[in-house]
């Protein structure tokens, strides 16, 4: 008799296209982005290969290595990586995924982009630098001067890791360093100093609590100057060669995003450019926050997405009880509403980003709607995504918690999401603002959402009763985050209305806004037509 016949598991996910979904697709032609899809598609085949994973595996498996001093106990204060990671940036960059879309001016260039990074799903942690090059351009412009000497050299798709003189280099990776210790999202809270010299540079003395990639060519920094919190760029090698003198105290041992090194850092004299005027820093990185909490919401929405395809994959393949897993209907239930989930992140992501794209072209309206839109998306999306990955991980059962299979690594990168860019109060109180500060936003929102008016029963109440929710501003901070929550809700329910298939938008409508629905995913009621929404769900070969 055999004793270890394996037999009843499920084959590994390779040779899929994760741009194969179809609420990525649609959403690409709808916004404007459907002369990319040669691309989207590249990238979504390389990251369904064998290949490419195991890039990503090894990147979280051997994390990054902190140096501060070489053998002869010079300092030297540098991150040591495996190859595999500098794989996946240099495939990344390539693509075009970080900064590429600023020199690029056909419409749709950034919706392109999201759509790449959210394909490039095989490792979350290399997507920080990646992220923070793509959003520190437009901070940058506030110098254009500097703009004008760095900006083709953020955009440009080649991948050059050393530290050197940037303006020697044929591309550049940047980072933010911008929270401290005492202050947190709190960051006129910030003690670093900067003192302006002679020759207009200024030296920069402090710490910060996290810097991620820090060995990215140049940061986007605050720190108090005479005039106030100010902006600054600070290079890692200064003109000439030189470093710059940036202290790593030590790396972070963080909860996931390993492959990702991020930092404590102290600036002892470090010299920076001033980016915009002295006093306007937060007013200078305004538009780099827009950038990465729509990353935020890409990554979340992938990784919704990359827990889907794992639990559908397996249900497709492992038989229980005489049957394969994905016909047993409490399964299917669980399947269904998890791709209902996916969906909404999805098709709201590929909605923010048209926004993005059109706020980027001049598009006051758009710009209105992206931002009260996005700070509710971010806020809610990047909260369903840890909930997504454990029942998603569960439907593995103990293999999904097993490190082995890629569902545990994505289970712990998504709580990061959350809180990166502002964490779930900051984004919602920073929804509030919006509404209160800039009126046009709500009546871009509600503009948008009129769009779907009568379209479901079920969504006119819910957006008569956001209305009345709003028109009291009673305890409007301590119900924020409730209010900001139909804000998201009712913004995905409008988008499936209208681009989604019937039965997605039925289902979500019933369970989301009807609330037909328990507390934890697999409970949608019945009569609900789930096949059509499996179908989305299962991967793209």
């Amino acid at each position: 008799m055999t004793t270890h016949e394996v037999f009843n598991q499920v084959p590994p996910l390779v040779g899929h296209d994760t741009a194969a979904d179809p609420a990525l697709l649609e959403g690409i032609e709808r916004e404007g982005a459907g002369w990319a899809l040669d691309e989207i598609h590249e990238v979504g085949r390389l990251a369904g290969t064998e290949e490419a994973r195991e890039w990503g595996r090894l990147a979280e498996r051997v994390p990054p290595r902190l140096h501060t001093h070489d053998r002869y106990g010079r300092r030297i204060d540098e991150v040591e990586y495996v190859p595999s990671y500098h794989r996946l940036m240099e495939t990344a960059v390539s693509h075009g995924i970080h900064a590429a879309p600023w020199a690029d001016d056909r419409a749709g260039a950034h919706v392109a982009r999201a759509a790449k990074f959210y394909a490039w799903n095989v490792d979350a942690g290399h997507g920080c630098p990646i992220s923070m090059t793509y959003a520190v351009v437009p901070a940058l412009r506030a110098n254009p001067e500097l703009a004008a000497r760095f900006e083709p050299l953020l955009t440009n798709r080649s991948y050059d890791f050393g530290l050197r003189d940037p303006e020697t280099k044929t591309g550049l990776i940047a980072g933010m360093s911008m929270t401290e210790k005492q202050g947190g999202s709190d960051v006129r809270a910030n003690t670093t100093t900067a003192v302006v010299q002679p020759d207009g540079t200024y030296r920069i003395v402090g710490h910060k609590w996290f810097t991620s990639a820090p060995m990215s060519d140049m940061f986007l920094t605050l720190a108090q100057a005479p005039g106030g919190l100010s902006c600054f760029l600070l290079p890692r090698v200064l003109p000439g060669g030189d470093a710059n003198p940036i202290r790593f105290l030590r790396l972070k041992d963080k909860l996931g995003n390993k492959s990702n090194a991020s930092s404590e850092i102290e600036y002892d004299n470090a010299i920076g450019w001033l980016v915009g005027e002295e006093g306007k820093g937060v007013k200078t990185i305004v538009e780099m926050v827009n950038m990465t909490r729509l990353d935020c919401v890409i990554g979340s929405a992938s990784g919704m997405r990359s827990a889907l395809v794992q639990a559908t994959h397996h249900a497709q393949h492992r038989s229980a009880f005489g049957k394969h897993l994905i016909d047993q209907p409490l399964m299917r239930n669980v399947l269904a509403d998890l791709a209902l989930e996916s969906e909404a992140a999805t098709t709201a992501m590929m909605r923010l980003a048209g926004a993005n794209d059109r706020a980027i072209q001049g598009d006051e309206g758009e710009a209105a709607l992206r931002r009260l839109a996005l700070a509710a998306t971010k806020y809610y999306v990047c909260k369903r995504g840890p909930a997504v990955a454990g029942e998603a991980l569960e439907c593995l059962g103990g293999n999904g918690y097993i490190e082995d299979f890629d569902l545990a690594r994505i289970y712990r990168e998504l709580p990061l999401l959350s809180i990166w860019e502002g964490s779930g109060n900051v984004a919602a109180l920073d929804a509030l603002r919006a509404i209160g500060r800039e009126p046009l936003a709500l009546d871009a929102f509600f503009t948008e959402a009129d769009l779907a008016a009568g379209a479901d029963p079920r969504y006119d109440d819910a957006v008569a009763s956001l209305k009345k929710e709003l028109t009291s501003f009673d305890d409007l901070e301590l119900r924020a985050r409730r209010i900001v929550e139909q804000i998201a809700v009712v913004f995905q329910a409008g988008l499936l209305l209208r681009h989604a298939p019937s039965a997605v938008s039925d289902a979500f409508c019933a369970s989301r806004l009807s609330r037909d629905w328990g507390s934890a995913f697999g409970t949608l009621p019945a009569g609900l037509d789930l096949a059509p929404i499996l179908e989305r769900a299962v991967p793209g070969f």
